[in-house]
């Protein structure tokens, strides 16, 4: 196991992972640092308003596009996912069903988070 937990990869719920659905650029970036432990990394005004957050590598974005933030998210592929939600819980963020499920015959561990934007995050790791 990590000293730290870390990100290993995103996977968008619908389209693109580094332009998920939100009406304010600052506030997504100031919760996603305080909550997931991101940096900002890039910031654009063209062809819509976004943001670019990154965590070990790993690169999450933001847009002011005009899409459904509560029908969107990410999953989010973890290494040390027991100590990232432990985290992600002291940090104030509020985790969902810390369970194991089973995809394509494999096990998974894996907990939610419903970020204020009203994004949807599947964070997992292999069991």
């Amino acid at each position: 196991m990590p000293e730290r937990p870390q990100f290993v990869e995103a996977f968008p719920f619908q389209e693109d992972v580094v332009a998920l659905p939100v009406e304010d650029l600052d506030a997504a970036s100031t919760w996603y640092r305080e909550h997931f432990g991101m940096n900002e990394v890039e910031r654009a005004a063209e062809p819509a308003p976004a943001v670019i957050m990154e965590r070990d590598g790993v690169r999450v974005g933001f847009a002011i596009n005009g899409g459904d933030a509560s029908q969107d998210g990410a999953a989010v592929l973890v290494r040390g996912i027991a100590l990232l939600r432990e985290e992600m819980e002291r940090s104030g963020a509020e985790t969902a069903n810390w369970r194991v499920d089973e995809r394509d015959g494999k096990q998974y561990q894996v907990f939610f988070v419903r970020a204020p934007d009203g994004l949807c995050y599947c964070f997992h790791e292999p069991v």
